[in-house]
């Protein structure tokens, strides 16, 4: 199936993307076992892809599965990664193992997360991040990059914040390169309002490991791990994280078991 699109938009969208990537036209050709000369002409809007070869540069590029649909699109093809909803019957089993991981997780915080925040669920663990935070950024949708640097959010009581939320923002810049979003721009500028200023110090080699969080019990150290379906074909699966915050010394899990058994 093809839709209309304008004749030069796709030779505009993969000049785009090939350079955001710097690759030369030699190397995306070979990546997509095509020849440089054919993609002269497709950059030039000389000659019109096939939705094959429209797939396999997206694939060559390492676009998104939502960015590869827009370039298919540019093409002048229907997308053809379907993006479903949470709640469609056919991600019934995908919601299903989301749910047990959380709860396996457990004495541990662990959230699922869509791209730049917004929560989609966590375990009841999940307590110890919120508890104390304003009403107001704990209202749905929750973001919960808004919930870990605001000042009335996790903000006030993560000891080395501006080194752990740099760590945050840096991430959400990274992700940001990989696939551009100007209307996020501004909310990657909120975060770092919140952040203070600090110099590294001597010896610096990196961001601050753990997150150190304040409780009523003690100081909490907590690692996180990242977790996505790689394989996945549906766009919203595809977009959906884990985020699995792990016990960095024996107190932390000490405190964090006797908060689940009581």
């Amino acid at each position: 199936m093809t839709v209309l699109a304008e004749p030069d938009q796709f030779a505009h969208e993969l000049r785009r993307w090939r350079t955001r990537r710097r690759f030369s036209q030699l190397d995306l050709a070979i990546r997509a076992d095509t020849t440089q000369r054919h993609l002269s002409f497709l950059e030039q809007g000389r000659s019109r892809p096939g939705r094959a070869m429209v797939v396999r540069l997206a694939e060559s590029l390492g676009l998104s599965l939502r960015d590869r649909n827009d370039l298919l699109l540019a093409a002048g093809f229907a997308p053809v990664y379907a993006e479903s909803s949470l709640d469609a019957p056919e991600l019934g089993p995908v919601r299903e193992a989301l749910d047990r991981i959380l709860d396996g997780h457990l004495p541990y915080p662990a959230v699922v997360v869509k791209p730049y925040g917004e929560l989609v669920a966590a375990n009841a663990a999940f307590a110890v991040l919120s508890e104390g935070a304003a009403p107001a950024l704990l209202e749905p949708p929750i973001n919960v990059l808004r919930l870990a640097l605001h000042p009335d959010g996790m903000g006030r009581r993560v000891e080395n914040l501006a080194e752990w939320g740099r760590h945050i923002t840096g991430n959400l810049r990274d992700q940001l390169r990989q696939s551009p979003d100007p209307g996020l721009d501004g909310f990657v500028a909120e975060l770092d309002g919140y952040l203070p200023d600090a110099d590294p110090p001597a010896g610096h080699l990196g961001f601050a490991v753990p997150l150190r969080l304040r409780v009523p019990e003690g100081e909490l150290r907590l690692i996180t791990t990242l977790t996505s379906f790689a394989t996945a074909v549906d766009v919203t699966l595809s977009e959906l994280r884990l985020e699995a915050f792990l016990p960095a010394d024996a107190e932390t899990a000490e405190i964090l078991t006797r908060r689940a058994r009581s």
